[in-house]
């Protein structure tokens, strides 16, 4: 038999032997683990890419140097710092079940960290994009609710789990602030500006006509039942494109702008971390870089040496 013959048999057989350990990983995922179809499909996936990449090489022969190598090819064909972190997770959790149950003596995935991913910068709207999305002259209820929604989230900064869980007592309109209860259950209290307040009595006057009489919640549907975040996504985008900014808008976006104006005007990245309510202000300092992007746009624009030469 030729040499390259005996490498594809040898290939043949060890893939046959590692498809057969997963097999019994995915039965332990389901059945010890109890882990949903969603995610054993993704532990498949993941750990199919490792009997690939291993080749003719047995399992348990497996080295560091070689799942390095892996995650280096896997991470030049483009999968991102998040993606590889997963896969990592994936063959360090079936490597474990190979030394429970059928005696591997090392796990070559320990120790090793997937390339950091880019730090994508959060979307924001300009200042005279927020107030486009502000500008809904419709009088009817869902109208006047939606523009309550988009004032509170552009003044003051809350994530969409935030404001979906205010009730109306929550707004004290004499001090001007909301109480808002975000990660963790840590309560925070954010100023309103004076537009979301004028906004928000609106709204609480056409809220008192339609909200069930047990419903706690500030935001109500035109059932009267407690507005769902989904629901506010969908709005937000049928606004948006009324309004000529286009259907991607997401609530996040708001979020964003409120935090990057307010940097913008004031520089205080303090004040910010605490009104977003982020517990490390590594968190918030994304948020210098759209700062600095927008300094470079204007730069680029204006400044006469920093245009290019025809």
């Amino acid at each position: 038999m030729r040499s390259g013959e005996k490498r594809a048999k040898s290939a043949a057989a060890g893939s046959a032997g590692a498809r057969k350990l997963l097999r019994a990983y995915l039965g332990h995922l389901a059945h010890e683990r109890r882990l949903s179809s969603h995610t054993a499909a993704s532990y498949k996936r993941d750990i199919g890419t490792l009997i690939e990449l291993a080749g003719i090489t047995p399992l348990e022969r497996l080295q560091v140097h070689e799942i390095r190598r892996f995650v280096a090819q896997r991470h030049a064909r483009g999968l991102d710092g998040r993606s590889l972190a997963r896969m990592l997770s994936a063959w360090r959790g079936f490597f474990r079940f190979l030394a429970r149950d059928h005696g591997f003596g090392h796990n070559p995935c320990l120790g090793i960290r997937a390339p950091r991913s880019a730090k994508k910068l959060p979307q924001a709207l300009s200042p005279d994009q927020a107030a486009q999305l502000m500008d809904i002259t419709d009088q009817d209820t869902l109208a006047r609710r939606d523009q309550a929604i988009f004032e509170l989230f552009y003044s003051s900064g809350l994530r969409l789990s935030e404001l979906t869980g205010l009730k109306p007592m929550d707004v004290d309109f004499d001090d001007a602030t909301v109480r808002v209860t975000g990660k963790g259950s840590k309560t925070r209290i954010v100023p309103v500006g004076s537009h979301a307040l004028a906004a928000l009595k609106t709204w609480l006057a056409e809220r008192a006509r339609i909200a069930r009489a047990e419903e706690t919640a500030l935001f109500v549907n035109r059932s009267g039942g407690r507005l769902s975040p989904r629901a506010v996504q969908l709005r937000l985008s049928h606004w948006a494109a009324r309004l000529g900014l286009g259907s991607r808008v997401h609530p996040h976006a708001l979020r964003h702008s409120f935090a990057s104006h307010l940097l913008q005007s004031s520089g205080d990245l303090r004040a910010v971390q605490d009104m977003l309510g982020h517990a490390s202000i590594s968190t918030t300092q994304v948020y210098t870089q759209l700062d600095f992007q927008h300094l470079a746009k204007v730069y680029d624009a204006a400044h006469p040496r920093a245009k290019k030469r025809s």
